[in-house]
């Protein structure tokens, strides 16, 4: 059984971290060893009266020291029926080098081969530093504020206080209930600029307290932090593959055991061929041996560790450089995904706007007063945590308006429609127009002047009499029309919104952020076959395009799961947004779209440089070989050198 703990977690992660870095240093020390065997088994005869069998012995050992786990897996996958690979190529053809007498050479390739790893594992751990200092994000202490104790924060249950002194990092997700700081979060989300936390705000663990002293109540437990839901997202990422990493891996099980065969075929068939064919027989041992150097050397040549090695090198670089701008990308499929975007539907609430909800206005029907309609309303939404709820419980507090001496029986919430009270006194119910029309209000009161606000509006009945209406407003980001724009910019012409808002309320913020397209007034299983709909007329424009769904609630689950992508914002999201979700914004910021596309796309532009770099070298190298124009030096080029050009290519992706 595995453990599932929060402690065991963060240790597995630094473990791993230690591990890699262990075996980046062992890789260098064996390069290191190898290197000066095989430069003292080329200078010392020079200067010292060695044998001929002291000198074999150290390319022997330069070999074994930089080439023996290459020649250990390939025995291993002869034993499990998978022959034909890169490491039975380099086995194979560096063996039968020191058979044919070509010691140098032989022990060349390999050392040259263990060159490239190094260059590669340098880059795979430029690409994974942003990963692990992800892993750093989490802290390791924790001050209870009762009695000052340090503790690790996976002993911190939620609902507890803790004190964070300036210079610490915050153990758990929390909101402040004392003091006043400055925040540096920018190893969680990607964004430089420090924030003020004050009473009431929400901190996140990870994030550095930089000023003053700050008392927060913990909302998380240390397994669901932010930070924590992060690195399960890249962890799983990282086994993600993209269509083009399965399309090379299914190449190379074909390839291999092609060249194989072509060598194969190119150290028997011409000697016999040349010999019959001059009438001098079968042809003796001394005239196979050019041809089995060139069948050498075409092995060599052949191996594809640059395809197999820099794609998935480069989807891996990817997708670390895009979790260092606080943009989480599940799998590197998805990075395919977003680099063919041709439409993007917006969610309004949280994801365009704050989510932020203030009344604009109260209007109770004649014969009742203002208060009275607030204090039934406070009745009903104190029993919602629904935005809208909390928005005109904090009003009617603000007013010093209570529920009265109400006392509730039972309570049912209809998502998009509204919620239902049983009191002493009757049933409360409060919710949209078509609530109302359910539940059989008469609404003729209603002059229809409040349905042209700009913002949701709220009905209040009471034993089937219409109390009045509230209107509330939410507040759009200040990024939403610059994101919209970016997305034009990189020529994505289909924007649209989709909102369970009203439709003067919907229009109002796409009209701040330049959306055309809206639909408003849709209930959370309406969004599915909108966006279906929407989806299908841009791929008929587009066949290849994908569409993406932007979104945080837990009623915008459905619709990012169904899309090509589905894009959550991971500050604000709802946990069952962000699982459904193929990729996670942690700033909320809706301009990081553009950039995640952006990103995508320069990663596919390298990977493709990378492909077809690869195969136009490896093409025109076997051509040489086959011929005998090519010696094993230039195959260790052709091999380890293209593999290194692809390695620095995918590098250029963190700029």
């Amino acid at each position: 059984m595995s453990c599932a703990c929060a402690s065991c977690s963060i240790d597995t992660g630094k473990t791993i971290g230690s591990r890699a870095r262990l075996a980046s240093r062992l890789l260098v020390l064996r390069f290191i060893a190898s290197a000066v065997l095989f430069a003292s088994g080329i200078m010392l005869p020079f200067v010292l009266p060695l044998t001929e069998q002291i000198v074999f012995l150290m390319f022997v050992a330069s070999w074994s020291i930089a080439g023996w786990r290459v020649a250990l897996a390939a025995i291993r996958n002869v034993f499990r029926g998978r022959v034909f690979d890169e490491n039975f190529l380099m086995t194979v053809s560096t063996v039968g080098a020191f058979i044919i007498g070509e010691w140098t050479e032989g022990a060349a390739v390999m050392l040259f081969y263990n060159l490239g790893e190094l260059f590669q594992e340098m880059a795979v751990d430029r690409s994974r530093r942003s990963i692990r200092d992800l892993v750093d994000v989490r802290p390791d202490t924790a001050r209870q504020e009762s009695d000052g104790m340090i503790v690790h924060p996976s002993l911190v249950a939620e609902g507890t206080m803790l004190r964070v002194l300036p210079g610490e990092k915050i153990p758990l997700d929390g909101t402040v209930i004392s003091g006043q700081s400055t925040i540096d979060s920018s190893s969680l989300t990607g964004e430089s600029l420090p924030k003020n936390a004050s009473i009431g705000d929400t901190v996140y663990a990870g994030s550095v307290n930089l000023t003053g002293v700050l008392s927060i109540r913990t909302t998380s437990v240390y397994a669901t932090t932010a930070a924590a839901r992060m690195l399960e997202l890249i962890e799983g990422a990282q086994q993600r593959k993209a269509r083009a990493e399965r399309l090379i891996t299914s190449f190379a099980r074909v390839y291999t055991p092609i060249v194989t065969a072509s060598a194969v075929f190119l150290a028997l068939v011409p000697p016999l061929v040349l010999s019959f064919y001059s009438g001098a027989g079968f042809p003796p041992s001394e005239l196979f041996i050019p041809w089995i150097y060139r069948a050498l050397v075409f092995l060599v040549i052949s191996c594809p560790c640059a395809f197999v090695i820099s794609v998935p090198l480069g989807y891996f670089g990817g997708i670390g450089a895009a979790a260092k701008r606080g943009i989480l990308v599940k799998g590197a499929d998805y990075l395919d995904v977003l680099a063919r975007t041709r439409a993007v539907v917006f969610d309004k609430t949280g994801t365009l706007t704050y989510g932020v909800f203030a009344v604009s206005s109260v209007q109770s029907v004649p014969g009742f007063t203002e208060e009275y309609l607030l204090s039934r309303a406070r009745v009903c939404e104190e029993q919602s945590n629904h935005p809208l709820a909390c928005a005109v419980v904090a009003y009617a507090e603000s007013r010093g308006i209570a529920s009265g001496s109400s006392v509730v029986h039972g309570a049912e919430e209809r998502p998009g429609y509204g919620i239902s009270v049983h009191t002493d006194e009757g049933s409360v119910i409060a919710g949209s127009i078509r609530f109302m029309e359910a539940e059989g209000v008469d609404i003729s009161a209603i002059t229809g002047e409040e349905t042209k606000e700009a913002g949701s509006v709220m009905y209040i009945a009471e034993n089937g009499t219409l109390l009045g209406h509230i209107v509330l407003a939410d507040v759009i980001k200040e990024e939403s029309s610059q994101a919209v724009d970016e997305l034009r910019a990189l020529g994505i012409k289909h924007i649209a919104m989709v909102s369970g808002d009203t439709i003067p309320a919907a229009r109002h913020i796409a009209r701040q952020a330049g959306i055309t397209e809206v639909h408003a007034g849709v209930l959370p299983d309406g969004k599915v076959s909108i966006f279906e709909r929407f989806a299908e007329e841009v791929k008929t424009q587009h066949p290849k395009g994908t569409v993406l769904f932007v979104g945080d609630g837990i009623n915008d689950a459905p619709v990012l799961a169904r899309s090509d992508a589905g894009i959550a914002m991971g500050g604000v999201g709802s946990d069952a947004a962000v699982e459904a979700a193929d990729v996670v914004l942690m700033t909320d910021n809706p301009r990081l779209i553009a950039e995640s596309i952006r990103s995508a796309r320069w990663t596919r532009h390298i990977v493709i440089q990378n492909i077809a770099v690869s195969f136009i070298v490896k093409i025109g190298f076997l051509l040489l070989g086959a011929f005998g124009l090519a010696t094993l030096w230039e195959a260790v080029f052709a091999d380890v050198g293209v593999a290194l050009i692809a390695t620095v290519n995918a590098l250029r992706e963190r700029k």
